[in-house]
């Protein structure tokens, strides 16, 4: 896909969006049940490149699986992969890279992994770190500490502790935490100490939640230490509905916050397991007015209320933070967005793009090591070139929230929303479009009402 011409959107923002399948979670439990005993049926799959590289991957290491309907059914293998030797293209997913680099460590078999040139930019040194300490043959076929990565059969060993370091990237003790109960070990459990931070704690929930569907309790003490049994297997929990995208949530809540709204996103809620959720609270604090049920939040914002700007420590909310940033071109005053420096080592450098496009804005940004400050434009701009998204889905779903400023803005190759949402600007669309009709008067649009639309 080409160039986006976005806005300026004539109205408020108003209706009802059923989330997709969450990202997050919909690479974890592909994974959980093609390691689990018995079939496993999926419900709300998120349908998107990331997910397509993980499924491409299980068949290629000879998982069964197949589509039933709008569910997908999981034969699982028994924590014992049929193919011993396969070469995996894993695009620019994270999640599938550091989670398939542990699991087939613990396989005997003989595997590369690769992607695309930004993936062998995005550090995965301290998961092999980790793994070669029980024994695991992992080597860099470029650059140390990068993929792609050869993993070779090898005599995996317990030692105790395993030590992590957790300031990086959450992905990599989820990758431990999903491959040592393949391992075996005397006192039947392995533990896990973290030696740093531990960023992005919800995803780790997250993850210790899934596990727990599919048979594994790991103990945790706190978060620095984690006890994972061994000697086990995964068990299948018959079915699963994967809840929405609370990531991906985040853009429909901010528009409602910033259009006036309301907005009503529907699949994620109180009842989530996703530590995004936690977005919603975020835009409370900025002046929205935030409802939330089991499965549904709704934003809205009264006529002559003002959003305000914040100062928030952004360890919670890692992915959806970059939305928050957009929001913030809506404020009365700077936003202040701390422990952010994950967004480094994710799609692109989100800290440096963020900056870099919301100055074409018109935005003053100051770019820290870990941190944006961000005060909004006092006069909009809308730059020549466009914004750019630098292949990164996230970049290009945030820049859409410029459109409801006073200027066009063009979105760079917005064709990247596939990753992980590739029905995204038809939905947001959908969230504007109806509500210029009811402006206009008419019960459709006409083509010209339409604010967001293809160039």
């Amino acid at each position: 896909m080409g160039d986006l011409i976005l806005g300026p959107f004539t109205n408020r923002a108003r209706g009802v969006v059923r989330l997709p399948g969450s990202k997050s979670i919909s690479n974890r439990v592909l994974l959980l049940a093609a390691l689990a005993k018995g079939e496993t049926r999926l419900r709300n799959l998120l349908e998107s490149d990331d997910t397509r590289v993980m499924l491409d991957a299980l068949r290629r290491l000879g998982v069964h699986w197949n589509r039933d309907g709008e569910d997908l059914v999981v034969n699982g293998t028994d924590s014992d992969f049929p193919v011993k030797s396969a070469d995996l293209f894993v695009g620019n997913s994270g999640t599938a890279t550091r989670s398939l680099a542990a699991v087939l460590a613990m396989q005997g078999g003989h595997y590369s992994l690769s992607g695309v040139p930004r993936m062998h930019e995005r550090p995965i040194g301290n998961l092999v770190n980790s793994l070669r300490q029980i024994g695991a043959s992992i080597h860099y076929l470029a650059s140390d500490g990068y993929p792609p990565l050869r993993v070779e059969p090898a005599g995996i060993r317990a030692v105790d502790p395993i030590q992590v370091s957790g300031e990086v990237s959450s992905q990599f003790l989820t990758a431990l935490l999903m491959a040592l109960p393949l391992t075996s070990s005397p006192a039947g459990f392995a533990s896990i100490e973290i030696t740093s931070e531990l960023i992005s704690r919800p995803y780790i929930a997250l993850t210790l939640n899934l596990l727990l569907r599919f048979g594994i309790a790991v103990e945790r003490e706190g978060w620095s230490g984690f006890r994972v049994p061994t000697n086990t297997r995964y068990l299948t929990p018959g079915e699963l509905t994967v809840e929405g995208d609370a990531s991906s949530a985040s853009y429909f809540l901010a528009a409602g916050a910033i259009g006036g709204g309301s907005v009503r996103v529907v699949g994620a809620g109180t009842r989530s397991v996703q530590g995004d959720i936690m977005f919603a609270q975020a835009l409370a604090e900025m002046g929205a007015t935030v409802e939330m049920g089991e499965d549904w939040m709704e934003v809205s914002r009264g006529e002559g209320d003002q959003l305000h700007g914040i100062e928030l420590d952004c360890n919670h909310i890692p992915d959806a933070a970059m939305t928050l940033a957009m929001v913030a071109l809506f404020a009365r005053g700077s936003t202040t967005l701390t422990n952010i420096a994950s967004w480094r080592v994710k799609e692109t450098d989100r800290l440096a793009a963020m900056a870099t496009e919301l100055r074409k804005l018109g935005a003053g940004v100051e770019e820290g090591p870990d941190y944006l400050r961000i005060a909004p434009p006092e006069v909009w701009l809308s730059p020549e070139a466009g914004i750019d998204t630098y292949d990164d889905h996230r970049m290009a779903m945030c820049f859409s929230l410029a459109a409801f400023g006073p200027a066009s803005v063009r979105v760079n190759d917005y064709g990247c929303v596939r990753k992980t949402f590739p029905q995204y600007f038809d939905v947001l669309s959908g969230l504007t479009a109806s509500t210029c009709a009811v402006a206009a008067g008419r019960t459709e649009p006409a083509a010209s009402d339409l604010s967001v639309c293809g160039a």
